[in-house]
């Protein structure tokens, strides 16, 4: 909610600002310090009110401050950075207090801003989380800052703001408004459940290497190979070998899940439900939420939807959540390819359709996968050990919907939304048909010709 008068008082207290950072009064100016955090403060204020113009004056301020002598210029644009890197670094540190994981929030700026603002938000968490011990640094940390290529590529702080404007081909204006809208966006993110502990924590077990589950590095060699058989899945041009392989990736995936169940009855594994965020991109965000929903519950999770974030929050056993993460990406190329195929569609008048179809098509493909989801779940589970398996996934069910509820206490059910295309929705259940499901294929075997 906008204040009746937010312009008018930010304008007053942007030349009072100015006032003090006047060369000309020495005896009442403070440090470049005081003056250039004056300034951002203001800055900051005026995005959260919507002041446009305020904005844009003070960035030019920060980003020169023409009334100051010459040899004075170099000195106040080292303190409006240090002041902006200071405020953006403590951003960050909130964010992460807030529940917030790198990803999370590189995905979310891309979504509210631009790819730009998600370098420099990239650039921002690399060199914030130097603050941190290594070993105080979740692994599930290390995996994203990886995939985002987080790293402190500068070798001087003060130097950063001048090579960043470099790499981007800009002028220093849109470094400062970049920095300031980067702030902004950060202190006003929504507080999130908590997926693991935040950096500073110690990650440490207290048990040797050699008692700890064994099961990791298996997990990780075949999440290797689905990550394989997917990129090339997405890399080929023949939608057939597409669609080999992202089922192939599927089978796998499948009964991987179901195995990992079975492994954990009889080592007695009591590790506990985990969580992790999946990106629900636009177009089409609901059907693909939907389809996510259905990949989760099938292996034994819940996806939980936050539409406006551009996620869901998936919770089950970790080697689960990598079943969904890996089923759900490979599905959906599946889906993608199929949809994309169709083509566009109109009506007798000659007016465009294809929304509406395409709408239609991914709704209907995720209800279908869910039946056969479903479906080649309980042969899985009944060939790995028919009911001597039942109290085990049974207490597994159990320990994800405690875990859901405690996170999630007001967690309101939604209905999924209605479709008018008819055509998509006999299109999307006849290639979600052909997708193949195949729970029973060995690991081993799925790679013989690849």
């Amino acid at each position: 909610m906008r204040l009746a008068h937010g312009p008018r008082r930010t304008g007053v207290a942007v030349r009072k600002a100015w006032r003090r950072s006047r060369p000309e009064e020495p005896e009442a100016r403070p440090s470049l310090t005081d003056a250039a955090g004056d300034l951002t403060a203001e800055a900051v204020r005026s995005l959260a009110l919507g002041d446009t113009a305020t904005f844009e004056t003070l960035v030019a301020r920060l980003t020169g401050r023409p009334d100051s002598p010459e040899d004075d210029g170099a000195r106040w644009r080292l303190a409006a950075d240090r002041c902006l890197a200071t405020r953006l670094r403590r951003a960050v540190t909130a964010a992460w207090e807030r529940g917030w994981q790198p990803a999370d929030v590189v995905r979310y700026t891309s979504r509210r801003r631009t790819s730009r603002h998600a370098r420099l938000m990239t650039d921002a968490i690399a060199g914030e989380l130097r603050a941190y011990s290594a070993a105080t640094v979740d692994d599930q940390w290390h995996e994203q800052l990886a995939v985002l290529a987080a790293e402190v590529w500068w070798e001087d702080d003060d130097e950063h703001p001048e090579l960043w404007c470099e790499r981007e081909g800009v002028e220093r204006a849109v470094y400062v408004a970049s920095a300031l809208e980067l702030v902004d966006l950060l202190e006003n993110l929504p507080r999130l459940p908590s997926l693991g502990p935040p950096p500073g924590t110690s990650t440490s077990t207290g048990a040797p290497d050699s008692e700890r589950p064994t099961t990791r590095d298996v997990d990780q060699r075949i999440l290797g190979r689905v990550r394989a058989l997917l990129a090339k899945a997405e890399s080929t041009e023949f939608p057939e070998e597409a669609e080999a392989l992202s089922a192939r990736a599927q089978e796998l995936m499948a009964r991987h899940s179901i195995d990992n169940a079975v492994l954990a009855a009889e080592t007695g594994d009591t590790g506990g439900p985990a969580g992790r965020r999946i990106p629900v991109d636009n177009p089409y965000d609901a059907p693909k939420a939907v389809l996510l929903t259905v990949v989760a519950d099938a292996n034994r999770c819940r996806a939980v939807w936050h539409r406006e974030l551009g996620f869901s929050t998936v919770l089950g056993f970790p080697t689960d959540l990598a079943a969904v993460e890996m089923l759900f990406t490979s599905l959906l190329v599946q889906a993608t390819s199929a949809m994309v195929n169709a083509g566009p569609r109109r009506d007798a008048r000659g007016r465009s359709r294809t929304r509406s179809f395409r709408h239609a098509f991914l709704n209907a493909y995720a209800a279908r996968i869910g039946e056969r989801l479903r479906e080649a779940a309980h042969r899985a589970a009944a060939g790995a050990g028919g009911k001597d398996l039942l109290p085990v996934l049974a207490a597994r069910d159990r320990a994800v919907d405690e875990a859901v509820d405690t996170m999630f206490p007001n967690l309101a059910k939604g209905r999924a939304g209605s479709v008018s295309n008819y055509e998509g929705w006999v299109a999307g259940r006849a290639a979600a048909d052909l997708a193949s499901l195949n729970g029973r294929l060995e690991v081993t075997g799925a790679f013989r010709r690849f």
